[in-house]
């Protein structure tokens, strides 16, 4: 895997993150999503995650510290959370290199599935008697999508909206699992020999275009409904998740 890219690939990177911090910092969420599905039309969806680690941790834990409660959520979603990292890392280990033409279709695949259900405004709801057998079921899943395709919304995140928390529990929930996600993410990436010195210095250096679009995101919720705001994001997903999955046939 290299990572020595010209100055237009730098500028390319440059504005998909600030692009991906945008949506993150008006809807909550979506910056791996954004990154890795605009990035995976010009590289391997596991090289975009290489870029990806540092600026979805930093992210994530921000997200995570700011809500009022990380100690019972650790408690409720350890068995979730255990079997992301399972999942992510035997993915890893099972599908060493994967790239080319099918990971970019899956990840089309994972975009396009999480685009429907957000258009739809489909709502999972999990009886309370079914968590603890769906839990580590959803983790694992989830964790083989992520090691795939470098995305991990599917489908812990519809799952978490399932559970019915509360609205500052929701976006705690959403940044622990999104940073055990990427913790996982970045371990299974070293194992496989996929994150070289060159691919962390580039994910360093993405925080700053990631930060400013957060702040840029953050000051734009004010201004819009969300709700347009996500509508024209699953919009725009859904186009990207066609797009890679219809790559293979027209390249």
């Amino acid at each position: 895997m290299s990572f020595a890219h010209g100055p237009h690939d730098l500028v390319l990177i440059f504005a998909v993150f600030v692009l991906a911090g945008l949506v993150k910092g008006v809807v909550g969420l979506g910056l791996p999503t954004v990154a890795v599905g605009l990035l995976g039309i010009v590289m391997a969806p596991r090289e975009a995650a290489a870029l990806l680690v540092v600026p979805s941790l930093v992210t994530n834990v921000w997200q995570l510290l700011a809500g009022p409660a990380f100690g019972s959520l650790v408690r409720r979603l350890w068995p979730m959370l255990v079997a992301i990292v399972v999942g992510t890392v035997g993915g890893g280990v099972l599908l060493p290199g994967a790239g080319g033409a099918d990971a970019a279709a899956a990840l089309g695949g994972a975009l396009l599935l999480y685009a429907a259900a957000g258009l739809a405004s489909f709502v999972l709801h999990v009886p309370a008697g079914a968590e603890r057998g769906a839990s580590p079921l959803v983790g694992l899943v989830t964790g083989l999508v992520t090691a795939a395709t470098g995305v991990f919304v599917i489908p812990a995140v519809p799952y978490l909206q399932g559970l019915r928390l509360e609205r500052d529990a929701l976006v705690q929930a959403l940044g622990l699992c999104f940073t055990v996600s990427t913790v996982a993410l970045g371990a299974s990436l070293l194992l496989a020999g996929e994150y070289p010195a060159g691919a962390a210095g580039m994910s360093l250096a993405a925080l700053v275009p990631a930060m400013i679009g957060m702040m840029c995101g953050q000051w734009i919720r004010g201004r819009i409904r969300p709700q347009t705001f996500r509508r024209c994001f699953f919009v725009g997903l859904l186009a990207l998740g066609v797009h890679l999955m219809l790559k293979p046939f027209v390249a």
